[in-house]
């Protein structure tokens, strides 16, 4: 089923942003695996860029600011699974007919806890973004360990 995120561990990683045809829509799909040794959120970063870039060619997105959303998510999703877990952690994105689905899975059975923002400078501000951003977040349990949060952002 489109739009659900097949993460699991261990994902291979091809380098490549893939396309394919899925219900007569040509999408564009991205799975990396991150290490924590490999600097993963730039990793991520570059790969999220490449990934829009095919994407707008295949459907531009609705909104001029889409595909900074989509960074900011995917930033802030990586930068947690390497802050609170010890493993590594991989990266799913899927164009969808109107969004982009934004997964990350991790090492952690933890679901993420939100803070209050600091104004300080000192944090708390990811997840209250992620959750303004999505306009739906899907976290579930992996079978062999971990989780997989999701999120659906416009597209």
């Amino acid at each position: 089923m489109g739009g659900e995120c097949r993460a699991r561990f261990p994902l291979p990683y091809t380098g490549q942003v893939l396309a394919r045809k899925e219900q007569q829509v040509s999408t564009a799909v991205l799975d990396q695996s991150l290490s924590h040794s490999s600097r993963p959120a730039a990793a991520a970063r570059d790969a999220t860029r490449a990934f829009l870039a095919r994407a707008a060619r295949l459907q531009a997105p609705a909104e001029a600011g889409s595909m900074d959303a989509v960074l900011l998510v995917v930033a802030e999703l990586v930068a947690n699974a390497v802050r609170h877990t010890d493993g590594p952690c991989t990266l799913h994105l899927e164009l969808l007919d109107h969004s982009i689905n934004v997964c990350v899975a991790d090492l952690s059975p933890q679901p993420p806890l939100p803070r209050a923002p600091a104004m300080d400078g000192t944090g708390g501000w990811g997840w209250f973004l992620v959750k303004h951003l999505a306009t739906r977040i899907r976290i579930t349990a992996v079978p062999e360990g971990g989780k997989t949060i999701c999120a659906e952002l416009p597209w």
